[in-house]
């Protein structure tokens, strides 16, 4: 997967509890953030054109054979959701589009996501899955926010990202759910830029669920 950091959704920042790994997760105060998330491809192709065929796949075996791969790790897999993905290619220097899955996953600790997401990459063939890991704000791993909001379309996100060279550099890119709502992966150090860059999107930060937590690119 390329380097994600924008994805789709809005709600709760989410209490943390200890889990597996000794190290803090989210707890079940909320049913919107899992303990952790999973965004992967089975994708290697560069897809420039947005009407490209490829882009119109569900990713449904993709989509069942991930859900082994979590289970017969130990985790308990959760919902999957089908995402269109945005990216700016630094080398082509032109936007590239990909379709990819968002794998919630629970009764997972650090090492045991790092794991799963490095499984996935190899049997794949991807440079890296992005993992987020739901934690307090203030807990020692964070170093990442999630925002998720609704009403942004996949030609929105790209349009925002070709007018926006610090936020393309920085971010990447991102994905939009089917039905409109994105999910910005961001460094905690760049949430100013994030939430810049979603308000020129047309989102209302007073709607938007705001996550933090620990991001990974598993390689």
């Amino acid at each position: 997967m390329k380097q994600l950091r924008i994805l789709v959704a809005v709600g709760v920042l989410a209490l943390g509890s200890v889990g597996a790994g000794g190290t803090a997760e989210a707890g079940p105060a909320s049913p919107g953030c899992p303990t952790a998330q999973i965004f992967a491809t089975n994708n290697t192709a560069i897809i420039t054109d947005p009407a490209d065929p490829r882009l119109r796949t569900r990713l449904t075996r993709f989509d069942h054979e991930v859900r082994q791969i979590i289970h017969a790790n130990g985790a308990r897999p959760g919902a999957s959701t089908l995402l269109d993905g945005v990216f700016w290619s630094g080398d082509l220097k032109q936007t590239t589009y990909e379709r990819s899955r968002e794998f919630a996953v629970d009764r997972v600790g650090r090492d045991g996501l790092h794991h799963i997401a490095g499984v996935i990459a190899k049997q794949y063939d991807q440079e890296s899955v992005l993992t987020f890991r739901c934690l307090p704000r203030t807990a020692p791993d964070t170093d990442a926010v999630e925002i998720r909001a609704d009403g942004v379309s996949a030609t929105r996100l790209h349009d925002a990202l070709l007018a926006d060279p610090e936020a393309r550099d920085r971010l990447s890119g991102g994905s939009v759910a089917l039905g409109g709502r994105l999910i910005l992966v961001a460094p905690l150090e760049d949430l100013a830029l994030a939430r810049k860059f979603t308000a020129d999107l047309g989102v209302d930060w007073n709607t938007a669920e705001v996550r933090y937590g620990d991001e990974e690119f598993v390689v």
